[in-house]
Formats: structure tokens, C-alpha cells, sequence
């Protein structure tokens, strides 16, 4: 998008609608502080965001959290959405998914259940959650086939279960997944403060890839599998969420509009809030979503390289929270002058027997209220 332009329709709301979560995931994306916004959205703050963001042209809803089903007005909300011409999706850990809330999510017109896994087995499935899941999960994933929808998984990869690619794969087989997806972590929130004990090294990447490739071949189109490199592999930076308030609308649950589901974090940008801007106002005008979109806001290196209609100067949190600046190049590409940093967090996750300094951090409550207030004393 050139200087000035006008952007495109948020094509894709996601609406964030609860930060509370049976699960204690170490690399959970909601905010390290989620404890300290309260007051989520009502019912009808959120059709009205339902109505408001159709009006403005999206046309892909995803039903997130947190676990969304904590939200025991969820079937309202996917009707309303099914009503508009939304294709819905839910994203859920499958805690609260009953027979009876299944069925009540298919009469509402949800189109498409994504459930998450931890790893192939009970024992590092529940340690990575803090919880006892993995049962559960194989339970929901059969009452999602029973149900009519088709068999859709992800589990984020890292460290500590990559090299269980061919069992985990072999397990989604087994629960009948049309779909896979192998989303290598990404490091913001509660992955960043854990990256020490998730990165995996190159050689983890490379064999999990050709694992991968492997299954491919046998499954011969049966299942599809998609695998995302982290991007600390990578020498250029991706197009983060395709372009800043290019195609994303993420809605937080107490209502802050995001560009992006971790964009609260950079400082200096003032993000609106549902409750007193329409959608319209929000994706258009306001500051926050304007501020890095297209390439008018860049710097050098970023500003006269040739491939910054490509990437758009990569992620803004990224850069965030490597450089302390969120206008500088993303540090995964060479050309950043701030490339060195994810050298030597690669080059520390090669070094498999070195002490770490902290032990795992578990996303919870307790958690987030007291990393809030080590870096606010």
C-alpha cells in the first residue's frame, strides 16, 4: 500500500473472547499482563462488533480466547454470525465442548472447529498444558468427526516436542484429521519468556521437515499438512499478519482493537476500544491502526530495500521486543543491524546442556499478576 492509499476491508475479525483459559500453556500468545484486563465484553457489545465489522467487509470470524468456551453466550454469537455470512471458526482446547454444546454450535451455523493438541502423548500433552487434557481431546476430536465437521488440528511446536513429529502426526492420522497444522512457536508473550527452553536448533527443524515430508508422501493427499518455520530460522522476516491493518481485525475481550493479536505491547500508539469507536473509525482512522501501515513509516535499512513491498518490514512486536524500537527492522533479517540478537539466541539453542537461567514459566493468573508487577515496580 502506497502512502496515502486507502486500505482494504479487515476481511478477518478475530474476536478474542475471553482471556480465562482451563489451560496453563508455556507458549500461550495471549498477553503476559491478560490478569489485569478485566471487564470483557457483553453479548451485545460483541454482536454489535459482529455487525459493525460485516458492514466494513470481513467475511472470516474466528471465535478464539483464552478458551472460547468459558463464554456461555458462544452459540448467541456464532448465530449472529452464521445470520451475517460469516464462515465461522472456533479455536478451542476442546475443554467444554460437550455433546450437548456441540450440537448447539452446529444448529447455530458454525462452520469449522480447530482443535489445539500438545503432543502425541498424555504424559508431555498434559505437562506442556498443566492440566490433565489429552483424553478429553482424543473424546472431542471423535465428537467433532461424529458431528459432521471435518477433522481440523494444531499443535504449536517447539523444543521440548519437535522430536515427536512422526508420533504426532501418526496420532492425528489415527483421530481422522483432514487438516494439520505443525505451527512452529512463535517467541511474543509467554514463548518469549520461555524461549530459552523452546527454541529447537536447525538440525530439530530439518528433521522434523523431512519427517514431515515423509508422512506427506504416505498419507498421498489424505490429510493435509501445513509446517511453519519459526522465523528465528530464516534470514528474511515474513509479512506479519499479511501487512499492518492490511487484513486483520483482532478484538481483545475487554475491547481493544489490535492489528494484530499482540500488538498492545509497543509503546507510544494509542489503541481504540469497541465500546466507543465503531469498526469503521477503528480500521480507517484511528492512530494505532494507521501508524505502520504500508511502508511510509520506515527507516533505513528497511526504507530503500527492495524487498520492503514484500515483507513490509516484517513484525513490529518482534522488533519490539528485540531492539526496544518498534519502528526498526525486524532483527530475523540479515540486513537488520539488530540481526545479531537471533544469531545468538539460535546459537544458545544449539548448545542442548547449557543451564538455563529460569525455570519454565506456566501461563496463569498468579503468573501474569506477578510478572506485572515485577516490571511495573
Amino acid at each position: 500500500m502506497s502512502q496515502g492509499s486507502r486500505p482494504g476491508p479487515p476481511l478477518w475479525l478475530l474476536a478474542e473472547l475471553t482471556y480465562r483459559c482451563p489451560l496453563h500453556c508455556v507458549f500461550c500468545y495471549n498477553p503476559v499482563d491478560f490478569a489485569k484486563h478485566e471487564g470483557e465484553l457483553s453479548t451485545d457489545d460483541w454482536l454489535r462488533v459482529l455487525r459493525e465489522a460485516r458492514e466494513q467487509g470481513s467475511v472470516q470470524c474466528g471465535f478464539s480466547g483464552g478458551e472460547p468456551m468459558l463464554r456461555d453466550d458462544l452459540e448467541v454469537l456464532v448465530a449472529e454470525a452464521h445470520r451475517l455470512g460469516y464462515y465461522t471458526n472456533l479455536l478451542t482446547s476442546g475443554v467444554g465442548l460437550t455433546e450437548a454444546r456441540i450440537a448447539a454450535l452446529k444448529q447455530a451455523g458454525l462452520d469449522h472447529i480447530q482443535l489445539s493438541f500438545q503432543d502425541s502423548t498424555r504424559e508431555v500433552n498434559d505437562f506442556l498444558s498443566h492440566t490433565r487434557t489429552f483424553e478429553l481431546k482424543e473424546k472431542v476430536a471423535a465428537m467433532i468427526k461424529a458431528h459432521g465437521y471435518p477433522m481440523v488440528m494444531n499443535i504449536v511446536i517447539h523444543r521440548l516436542n519437535i522430536d515427536h513429529m512422526d508420533r504426532i502426526i501418526g496420532m492425528a492420522d489415527e483421530l481422522g484429521a483432514e487438516y494439520l497444522e505443525l505451527a512452529n512457536s512463535q517467541y511474543y508473550s509467554w514463548a518469549q519468556l520461555n524461549r530459552d527452553h523452546l527454541l529447537p536448533t536447525r538440525e530439530q527443524i530439518e528433521r522434523a521437515e523431512a519427517v514431515t515430508a515423509t508422512w506427506r508422501e504416505k498419507l498421498d493427499g489424505r490429510m493435509r499438512i501445513f509446517f511453519v518455520v519459526p522465523d528465528y530460522h530464516e534470514s528474511r522476516p515474513k509479512r506479519c499478519m499479511n501487512g499492518w491493518g492490511n487484513v486483520f481485525l483482532t478484538v481483545t475481550p475487554d475491547g481493544t482493537a489490535l492489528p494484530c493479536h499482540t500488538a498492545r505491547m509497543l509503546p507510544g500508539l494509542d489503541f481504540p476500544n469497541v465500546r466507543n469507536m465503531n469498526v469503521h473509525d477503528i480500521w480507517y482512522e484511528s492512530e494505532g491502526f494507521n501508524r505502520y501501515r504500508g511502508t511510509g513509516w520506515m527507516k533505513e535499512p528497511c526504507a530503500s530495500c527492495d524487498e520492503k513491498e514484500k515483507d513490509l518490514g516484517g513484525c513490529r512486536c518482534q522488533a519490539y521486543m528485540l531492539t526496544q524500537d518498534p519502528a526498526a527492522a525486524d532483527p530475523v533479517c540479515a540486513k537488520s543491524p539488530h540481526h545479531h540478537v537471533i544469531a545468538d539466541a539460535v546459537a544458545r539453542a544449539e548448545q542442548c546442556g547449557e543451564q538455563r537461567e529460569h525455570p519454565l514459566v506456566f501461563r496463569g493468573p498468579a503468573e501474569s499478576r506477578r510478572l506485572t508487577r515485577e516490571t511495573t515496580d
